[in-house]
């Protein structure tokens, strides 16, 4: 019957099994594999933040809300690339806790695979930082970019604890489903469309992403130390950066982890042990 609508995507049930059976083959991964593709997707988040500054940075030709939006859809490139071309997110990777939830994969295959994976997450994310510094991207369009950056790192280096918690919530409910869908698309066409529409909102409303943040603000500190940009209002710090970076990793998880996993998780309730788990 879908077939005959044209519908051919996998069945919310089918997700779930689907997500359960990679979270699982994630969780398994070897330890340089597992790295290495972590390094990857910390790239390609980032680049997906360099697009998304590129655009916003040109406030005179758009609006707030339309560069909001065309923000959000360039930033699409980075989760368009982690689950096409193939790497591991931490942020996606909170979708594992319903193989672990369902006893597939132990507590420790859990936060093993979390702590590689954000450890190599956050290598990709500020060697792409360094790499863009070095290749003076930031000083096109008179040097609006690096003010770009320094201005968001600024804003998120001051952000009260719970406001970035809550902000991390959000964005990782956005960026799971994302991920939700495009298991469920056959296609890399299916894939794409599935994941544009709740990126692209997560990044208009100003939501907190801990990877994209892992480039955004070692970037700017390369810029306000050592490049010729002037002083951003807050001085961006890595007390700053980690004071942002905690409330964020714990409003991820608790926003993948717990409000997408676990409450499918008891939708479709599954089985309460399977060999295998631990």
């Amino acid at each position: 019957m879908p077939e005959i609508f044209g519908f051919d995507a996998f069945s919310p049930k089918e997700i779930a099994t689907r997500v359960e059976t990679i979270g699982t083959a994630k969780a398994r991964l070897p330890l340089l594999s597992m790295l290495m593709l972590g390094v990857l997707a910390g790239a390609f988040i980032g680049l997906g933040a360099l697009y998304f500054v590129l655009i916003i940075s040109d406030a005179s030709s758009l609006g707030f809300a339309a560069s909001r939006l065309l923000g959000g859809v360039a930033f699409s490139l980075g989760l368009l690339l982690t689950i096409v071309a193939g790497a591991e997110l931490f942020t996606g990777n909170n979708l594992l806790v319903m193989a672990w939830a369902d006893r597939m994969i132990s507590t420790r295959e859990l936060l093993r695979n979390w702590a590689v994976v954000c450890t190599g997450n956050f290598i990709g994310a500020a060697g792409l930082a360094l790499l863009v510094f070095l290749s003076r991207h930031a000083e096109m369009n008179d040097g609006a970019i690096a003010e770009q950056y320094l201005k968001i790192a600024a804003a998120k280096c001051s952000m009260p604890f719970w406001t970035a918690f809550f902000r991390g919530v959000l964005c990782n409910v956005l960026v799971c489903m994302a991920v939700w869908m495009a298991v469920a698309g056959r296609s890399v066409t299916d894939k794409a469309v599935a994941i544009v529409f709740p990126v692209s909102a997560f990044v208009a409303a100003g939501f907190e992403h801990s990877v994209a943040n892992m480039y955004f603000i070692p970037l700017a500190m390369l810029l306000q130390h050592f490049g010729n940009n002037g002083a951003a209002t807050v001085a961006i710090t890595w007390s700053g950066f980690f004071g942002n970076l905690v409330p964020v990793i714990l409003g991820n998880v608790f926003g993948g982890g717990v409000l997408v996993s676990l409450i499918y998780h008891v939708i479709y309730q599954r089985m309460p042990a399977r060999s295998g788990g631990a």
